[in-house]
């Protein structure tokens, strides 16, 4: 399959780049332009027809127009550009907005490479599904593509770990400071030898990193951090 063509519209220069650096460490995306206003956007997606983007990573809040009303042009057009929301904005109302217009996945910020990187490989499976040749044989499979997307599919994990204990792991770690299966156990309520299994899946799976922890007694205490 090739790559998905990425375009980032945000207003601030350090997070567009931000997000251009973070798409491009996920394999099978690239992106083709960066644009801070909706103006910009809206002239990288007029290319062409719009056959140059695939995939939409949109900031709501934008000095010219927000967000939001861009999507609304797009589906006024006629584009079907899918959209991942990037965004602060936090109502319910602009919620109910982007879930009208099509919005594929809504990430709020500040958010760690991990779930930036899930929100697109959930995307890209769905996406392999959807564009598959035919037409789908029963309900189950329409359930399954629906499914990638909201986060219920995903690769199957190993006996004994369950999803939501998995995120919320997941959610205790950060990209700039290590934690130890304590830590995280505290933070999520889990025992530590639960926290150190699904800390030790993350690393089998490069969801997170392993390093030691040195300035303790005895042997090394093990620190984790999300990639």
């Amino acid at each position: 399959m090739t790559a998905i063509r990425v375009l980032v519209v945000e207003d601030e220069p350090l997070l567009a780049e931000a997000h251009r650096a973070y798409a491009e460490r996920v394999p099978g995306f690239v992106v083709v332009d960066v644009a801070h206003t909706a103006r910009q956007a809206m002239a990288v997606l007029r290319r062409n027809g719009g056959a140059d983007v695939d995939l939409v990573l949109l900031d709501f809040r934008l000095p010219d127009l927000p967000g939001l009303e861009v999507c609304r042009a797009l589906r006024a057009a006629g584009s079907n550009v899918d959209v991942l929301a990037v965004t602060s904005a936090r109502d319910l109302a602009a919620v109910r907005t982007a879930v009208a217009l099509g919005v594929t996945h809504y990430l709020l910020k500040p958010f760690t490479f991990a779930a930036f990187r899930d929100k697109l490989e959930r995307y890209a499976d769905y996406r392999r599904q959807a564009l598959a040749a035919g037409e789908v044989a029963a309900q189950h499979e329409v359930d399954r593509m629906f499914a990638t997307l909201r986060g219920t599919s995903g690769q199957t994990l190993p006996k004994g770990l369950d999803e939501q204990t998995l995120h919320s792991v997941l959610g205790a770690l950060t990209t700039d400071a290590g934690r130890s299966a304590n830590e995280v156990a505290h933070r999520t309520g889990v025992s530590r030898v639960t926290a150190r299994r699904y800390l030790e899946y993350l690393v089998t799976v490069e969801r997170a990193r392993r390093t030691p922890r040195y300035g303790t007694p005895g042997r090394p205490e093990m620190e984790y951090r999300a990639i």
